[in-house]
């Protein structure tokens, strides 16, 4: 087996920039990695990603009256549990058992911490049917980059602007600053009751010192071998 990783936080944490150095990381040290994110990842996950979190594109090819930009709470959780399934099923598990490191940009723990703890759904529903849209594959360490949604937003909004015209993935962006503080309570509590597999880090600092906190966490895990 190989070894699964994800990197968690709300929106403009920063998460991403992290798990690409991470794949830098790995690969220069010789590892086989594979990095995924969700919603996405495949086909039918790029698609619904699209309906999910690009407003603008909706109201386009729809118009207004017909943007989804109201979608229930459980629709939108089934969509995600939907990417889930075939990312799993065609991406992640078949590189778990070539022996690869995958990294996931959001996984599980964003469906509990967004659509439970943000949007108030049932978050033992949630996590059922995690389990059986992730085919019980879980990760062997979380990275959770924590840093105030006040910070995480005005770095999120920022990024959204600074690539000018195109699509633009902004609909939880467009979330009142309460709805980000349950989402970023939520993540807390996770690695409160889970602190083995999730490891909270500090977002607001420099990226290279994120980093480093990363790779030597990494270094100290000896309960798996990175192939």
């Amino acid at each position: 087996m190989g070894f699964f990783i994800s990197f968690e936080g709300v929106e403009g944490c920063g998460k991403t920039t992290q798990m690409e150095m991470l794949k830098d990381h790995l690969e220069w040290k010789g590892k086989r990695v594979l990095a995924v994110r969700e919603p996405g990842g495949t086909e039918l996950g790029e698609r619904i990603r699209a309906i999910l979190l690009n407003v603008e594109r909706e109201k386009e090819l729809y118009g207004d009256e017909k943007s989804i930009e109201g979608l229930d709470p459980w629709a939108e959780l089934m969509l995600y549990e939907a990417c889930r399934a075939q990312l799993v099923k065609k991406v992640i598990k078949p590189a778990l058992d070539e022996g690869k490191v995958v990294l996931c940009d959001r996984y599980t723990d964003s469906t509990v911490s967004y659509q439970g703890f943000g949007r108030g759904l049932d978050i033992e529903a949630i996590r059922s049917l995690n389990r059986w849209a992730s085919m019980g594959v879980v990760p062997d360490i979380t990275f959770v980059v924590d840093c105030s949604p006040e910070v995480g937003l005005k770095r999120a909004v920022s990024r959204i602007e600074s690539k000018g015209a195109g699509p633009r993935e902004d609909r939880f962006e467009n979330e009142a600053i309460e709805f980000h503080e349950r989402v970023r309570q939520g993540y807390l509590k996770l690695a409160a009751e889970e602190p083995v597999r999730v490891k909270v880090v500090d977002g607001e600092r420099e990226i290279a010192v994120i980093h480093k906190e990363i790779c030597d966490i990494m270094e100290k895990i000896e309960k798996k071998k990175i192939n």
